[in-house]
């Protein structure tokens, strides 16, 4: 049972005033609703006009009218894939010259054009099904590699093929389809087209806006969080792979007919450019986007027909234009014209209920049977077992690299445990795919929220709500279910989010994300919900209120397991809280007996393992030799430094000043802004207001590379060595700023760290976690700094390791070397120290020496949220 305390905490909170989204405009009038038809209406009055043209237009104009037709049909396919799912193709080509082949071969076998011509959209879409299956395990560049290999296939089988396909030759006198006595031959070619073209834009517009194309954004936007909403990325991408192949399929099985004669050469790599520039100069994901883009691509020839030899450089040039000054393409800028004369919705959420609305029903607990979990030769987690119950707030806590995301990503199917398993209820998991374990009831929130920024607020939690069933491909009748919509509103009150329904996700400030990120893992009515570090980045009174919320949740039955480092929180909400360590599970208990286990406090402060206590510390003659005059201005000078990333900083005014020769700790619980401190002092991350000062000149705002030229050096937190170079090469790296006697100050880091020199020749990837951070270390010493900065340097390593290196860093410090170390094993951190800062929620809350900070009890609140939770 939580403490009394924590109950009257809790018992305080409002949970349905958390967020700060709010309403957006006035509703949509008579004026905005005939904007928005605007489109539409362009687009039948331009494929009209398209059918009035190849009615009366000569046959030349006719054959380039209906080139720019399937060249839109191929588009609006393409856009599916490219626009919809955000998989990138180049191989399309092969698609269109199925289709075109089978046209050509089953009309010269004296089948009819009406037959023949289903039936190569549907080889191509099958074709386009068996790539999808292998192709889609990759991503990016090496997707769009395979497409390119593929249509490279299509295009050389056609020449070998030579009995079925002619060969080089091709195949000629290709009949083409009549409308009876209204048109035949191109002219019939091109109403067709045109008509295809229409039926599939209206067929892309209800797949866009349907469960199907939601699902597909939501893809496109973060795929491990679709699969841990139950979704199947893989079927979802396929799906969109066969319908665009099935476009290109149809768009070359007319194209055989229209131009009489194939060959292998009509279908090169070139062709595939042009239909991803059709998409991409239209505006890819719109509906208008193709056909904007295959009227451009298909008349601009005939515009430059005496420029041909330099028509794919003002192709080339267009494009750049177009991405420079409307990223969206041509369709685009219409969108946002248009968006600028209407008005916003004011579909808001309203008042949020009492009950949290969720199915009544008993839910499982959350079992891990001996989890393991290793990295090639490093274990990240080894034989945890824990036990969560339904109804309780279950925290797993521990220091940095203690293992805790990774048992998250090993309960949610992302990681294969190495052994071991987990049950919810009598249902047994020995690791596999996220999304079915999310269908069998597991949610999760992540440490960086993952929503579907493309999606609405609503349908972001209607989506999830689905549990993966899409229903009808054109359909949109599973989100707009009224009892969806409903659940959805009260979902998303409940949460405490206040703002428009109808707000993009990537809209939404910091606390909003997050709470709609929660209301759609609650979408799926869990029996259990995984929150990771949901209070990152809150302000304090949201994070007041956000306990109330997961008390709630488990109060309601849902068996919760958070992973927070706010230790205020986690002490003021748990039942039980779980500790590890290393990979290795430390404690488990209450919050009070947490609090007070030694195990637990030497894991967070590093308490009885500092090699030498503070109090024993001496200045040595070399630390005493260059004593700095206490009249010396700072050698670094922070003032009111502002910095975040977003609308809420994460460092608040901070103020902050280290002396030369002098070394400073700088502590907190994890995301009290150490790290976006350290970033911002070097150059890696832009503050939003204040000054650095760094021997009294500014370096506010500098880059990295010139603020490390000036003198301080950073040690990143994971070392971040380069793997692929040898111990040697890294070091000399570290030179390249200041490249004298580089051979000789290599020999100094191998004689400062001897595990170094006998490992010299070896990449770097290869060392063991505290060899890289040694060599880290000496890479930044190489470029002689004035101050060196360092993150988290204990990170992941073992005891014996930890003490050598801080023997290291004390060794720095006693031969006059500055140093800011930012460090979780606090204890360590102030043994080497002479001044120390503590920075809670973006504010310094404490400074002094090190003595000082020690005996100061604010740190252990920090660390533990040590005086939260009475003791049991």
């Amino acid at each position: 049972m939580r403490s009394q305390s924590s109950t009257a905490v809790l018992d305080s909170v409002p949970v349905k005033n958390i967020g700060k989204g709010q309403a957006q405009g006035q509703g949509q009038g008579l004026g905005s609703g005939f904007v928005a038809l605007l489109p539409a209406l362009a687009m039948g009055l331009l494929l009209g006009l398209g059918c009035w043209l190849a009615l009366t237009v000569n046959g030349y104009y006719v054959f380039v009218l209906a080139n720019v037709a399937l060249l839109a049909l191929t588009g609006i396919g393409l856009n599916v894939l490219l626009g919809l799912t955000g998989q990138m193709s180049f191989g399309h080509v092969g698609f269109y010259a199925i289709g075109a082949y089978t046209v050509a071969i089953l009309t010269g076998a004296g089948w009819s054009f009406w037959l023949a011509w289903p039936l190569a959209a549907l080889l191509a879409a099958a074709s386009g099904t068996l790539l999808a299956l292998p192709a889609l395990r990759v991503g990016g560049p090496y997707l769009a590699m395979v497409t390119i290999a593929f249509g490279f296939i299509v295009e050389h089988g056609i020449v070998e093929m030579r009995g079925l396909t002619g060969g080089q030759n091709g195949i000629m006198g290709i009949t083409g389809p009549a409308l009876g006595e209204f048109a035949s031959g191109e002219r019939a070619v091109a109403l067709l087209a045109i008509a295809a073209t229409a039926v599939a834009l209206v067929a892309f517009h209800w797949l866009a806006r349907g469960t199907w194309g939601a699902a597909m954004r939501a893809v496109r936007d973060t795929e491990v969080a679709s699969a841990s909403t139950g979704l199947n990325p893989l079927v979802i991408k396929t799906a969109a792979f066969a319908i665009s192949a099935l476009c290109a399929g149809a768009a070359g099985a007319l194209f055989a007919p229209l131009a009489g004669f194939v060959t292998p050469h009509t279908f090169g790599f070139m062709q595939s450019i042009l239909f991803v520039l059709v998409v991409m100069l239209g505006g890819a994901g719109s509906v208008a986007g193709p056909v904007l883009g295959a009227i451009v691509v298909g008349l601009l020839p005939e515009v430059l027909s005496g420029l041909e030899e330099y028509r794919l450089l003002f192709f080339g040039g267009l494009l750049l234009v177009v991405l420079w000054a409307a990223p969206q393409g041509m369709a685009g800028i219409g969108q946002y014209l248009f968006a600028r004369r209407g008005l916003a919705s004011a579909d808001t959420t309203g008042m949020a209920p009492a009950t949290l609305p969720l199915r009544k029903r008993k839910r499982q607990f959350l079992q891990a049977n001996a989890l393991t979990m290793r990295f090639g030769g490093v274990t990240a987690v080894n034989e945890l077992s824990l036990r969560a119950e339904p109804g309780r707030v279950n925290s797993l806590i521990g220091p940095n690299g203690a293992g805790k995301t990774t048992v998250f990503n090993m309960l949610s199917g992302f990681y294969r445990p190495t052994a071991g398993s987990f049950a919810l209820g009598e249902h047994t998991f020995e690791g596999g795919q996220a999304m079915r374990i999310a269908r069998a009831g597991v949610a999760r929130t992540y440490q960086t929220s993952q929503l579907f920024d493309s999606l609405s607020v609503a349908d972001n939690v209607a989506l999830a709500a689905q549990g993966g069933r899409l229903g009808w491909l054109f359909g949109r009748a599973p989100l707009a279910a009224p009892h969806t919509v409903q659940r959805t509103r009260d979902l998303l009150r409940y949460c405490g989010y206040t703002g428009s329904l109808s707000t993009p996700a990537a809209a939404l400030a910091h606390v909003d994300r997050r709470l709609v990120e929660i209301a759609r893992a609650l979408a799926s009515d869990p029996d259990v919900l995984l929150l990771d570090e949901p209070a990152a980045g809150l302000s304090h009174q949201d994070k007041i209120q956000l306990a109330g919320l997961l008390r709630s949740i488990a109060d309601a039955g849902v068996t919760v397991l958070l992973v927070e480092h706010d230790m205020t929180l986690v002490m003021s909400i748990s039942d039980q809280v779980i500790v590890l360590d290393a990979g290795q599970l430390l404690a488990v208990g209450a919050p009070a007996a947490i609090q007070a286990n030694p195990a637990v406090r030497k894991a967070y402060l590093g308490e009885q393992s500092a090699r030498v206590s503070i109090t024993e510390r001496t200045t040595t003659p070399a630390a005493a030799s260059t004593a700095v005059p206490a009249a010396a201005p700072p050698m670094l000078d922070v003032q009111q430094l502002v910095a975040g990333y977003g609308a809420e900083p994460v460092l608040h005014k901070i103020d902050l000043h280290i002396n030369r020769h002098e070394a400073v700790a700088l502590l907190g619980a994890n995301g009290a802004g150490k790290s976006t401190l350290l970033r911002s002092l070097i150059g890696l991350h832009q503050p939003g207001a204040g000054q650095v000062l760094l021997n009294g000149r500014s370096i506010t705002g500098a880059p990295a590379e010139r603020v490390t030229a000036h003198g301080m050096v950073l040690v990143p937190e994971g070392r971040q060595v380069f793997g692929e170079l040898t111990v040697r090469e890294n070091l000399q790296l570290g030179a390249f700023l200041t490249p004298a006697q580089t051979t000789d100050r290599v020999d100094e880091m191998f004689a400062r760290f001897p595990r170094l020199a006998e490992r010299q020749h070896r990449q770097a990837g290869l060392l063991s976690g505290g060899e890289q951070q040694m060599l880290a270390i000496g890479r930044a010493l190489m470029s002689q700094p004035g101050i060196l900065l360092l993150d988290e340097p204990s990170l992941g390593l073992a005891p014996k390791i930890i003490d050598d290196l801080f023997d290291a860093l004390d060794a720095l410090r006693r031969d006059g070397m500055t140093l800011l170390v930012v460090d979780q094993m606090a204890t360590l951190a102030l043994a080497i120290a002479d001044r120390a800062y503590v920075i809670d929620e973006g504010r310094i809350a404490a400074h002094g020496t090190a003595d000082e900070i020690a005996a100061n009890e604010a740190l252990s609140q920090m660390y533990l949220g040590v005086g939260v939770a009475d003791p049991q």
